[in-house]
């Protein structure tokens, strides 16, 4: 039997044993649902506090169900190790592991070249290894298949199969999940794809599309996210101009989204956040580099909504200047430091530098969010202050709203109450009494 055909006689079976690499919003979510799909699940992760949870079947992942995770880890389906030298024991492993900026706002792909080190030395033959982090296009033939195969003595394709599949994961998402959300697969070598594409058809509940190699699936995940980046870039630079015209853009974009066909709405806000969209166009920007090209729209795109904190202190100064105060000694509530409503994930989030902003200029500031009570930026420890209330709201000289919550924030009770209100992301819009309301 050839390994081809004995790895979907495994998959068919449900005999295959999976591992994953990185147990955090990517990872976790996709090792339940390899448990749940019947399949026996290791999850291999270097921080020994998201070890313990896991194997005491406590979640600390919105997009995970508590009570799932726990059913999985008491049938024995699921569990997790510190220890890469099981990774002997799996079939199937999903690297799932960060791909961050560094201090230059290059790629750093030191997480993804780690696990891959680690990885080869325990690699065995007739398994499949599937990398799920984001990344430049190359990164899987270029960095992953010669460390894996200098680590284990053994040949890609004819040994072991290798692939890319992108992650697509949108927190705090009602409808779209990892088990109902469309995968791309890309691989090297035609019977290594449809293995590979086996294998997440047997996991998922969602088309599998396939594509002719690694290089196209990581292009493709870095479309998606630049696509958006670009159009977002838009309606912030848009923003601005309307603010000076004296139109709002929220009315514009409400307006423009009446068209059935053409346009897709996005829109404002004091910066990008994620751990996707402000960060996978550098990556592209970077390579591109190497091949003498300038990414020329990216690059403008991606300055326009870095400068968006900037420009957000530049209206709150504004908003101050009317009131008769200064930013330098100002008190000033934030609400909400988590990227994008409803969640508590706050990666890249445009709130943390905005807060960062405000104190370089003499600010006092406190912010208020119920999903986020705590935060670490830039080596410091902020909290978020326990309630918010009329008397607490009329202290402050000016409120900014950074993340939209829809839930747990009493809005018209801020505005009946605060000096100046800033909304940065419209969530106000339905408050009657606007007069000390102002929006991005």
């Amino acid at each position: 039997m050839t390994m081809k055909e004995e790895l979907l006689r495994k998959i068919a079976d449900k005999s295959i044993v999976a591992g994953v690499v990185g147990l955090g919003y990517v990872g976790l979510p996709l090792a339940v649902e390899k448990a749940k799909a019947g399949f026996k699940t290791i999850g291999f992760d270097v921080q020994e506090a998201k070890v313990k949870m896991v194997n005491e079947g406590h979640n600390y992942i919105g997009d995970v169900v508590d009570s799932e995770l726990k059913d999985l880890v008491a049938k024995g389906m699921l569990s997790a190790t510190s220890e890469f030298s099981f990774i002997k024991d799996v079939d199937f492993i999903a690297i799932c592991v960060p791909t961050p900026l560094d201090t230059h706002q290059q790629p750093d792909i030191s997480y993804v070249r780690d696990s891959a080190i680690a990885i080869s030395k325990y690699l065995t033959k007739g398994t499949m290894v599937v990398l799920e982090s984001t990344t430049y296009p190359g990164t899987t033939e270029e960095l992953i298949k010669p460390i894996l195969e200098s680590g284990s003595g053994l040949k890609c394709g004819e040994d072991f199969y290798l692939g890319f599949s992108p992650e697509r994961v949108d927190p705090g998402n009602l409808i779209y999940k990892t088990k109902n959300t469309p995968k791309v697969v890309g691989a090297i070598g035609e019977d290594a794809r449809q293995v590979i594409a086996t294998m997440y058809r047997a996991v998922l509940q969602s088309d599998i599309h396939e594509v002719s190699s690694p290089a196209v699936a990581e292009m493709e995940k870095i479309l998606e996210n630049t696509y958006r980046n670009i159009n977002i870039g838009l309606v912030n630079e848009l923003a601005q101009l309307c603010h000076k015209m004296g139109i709002s853009i929220w009315e514009v974009i409400d307006a423009a989204k009446t068209k059935p066909y053409g346009f897709q709405a996005f829109y404002p806000g004091p910066g990008l956040g994620g751990h996707c969209i402000p960060l996978d166009p550098y990556y592209l920007s970077w390579k591109a580099r190497e091949y003498g090209f300038h990414t020329s729209m990216i690059e403008a795109s991606m300055m326009i909504n870095d400068k968006m904190p900037e420009y957000t202190i530049e209206r709150a100064s504004d908003i101050l200047n009317r009131h008769k105060k200064s930013l330098n000694g100002a008190k000033v509530l934030q609400l909400g430091v988590a990227y994008k409503q409803d969640i508590d994930d706050y990666r890249e989030s445009p709130a943390l530098v905005v807060r960062e902003l405000l104190n370089a200029e003499g600010c006092e500031v406190d912010y208020f969010d119920p999903y986020v009570r705590q935060y670490r930026y830039k080596g410091h420890e902020y909290s978020s202050i326990d309630s918010i209330s009329p008397e607490i709201v009329k202290k402050y000289d000016l409120v900014i709203v950074t993340a939209g919550h829809t839930k747990n924030v009493d809005y018209q009770m801020v505005a009946d109450n605060a000096k100046a209100v800033f909304d940065t992301k419209n969530v106000m819009k339905a408050i009657k009494n606007r007069e000390n309301i102002e929006v991005l």
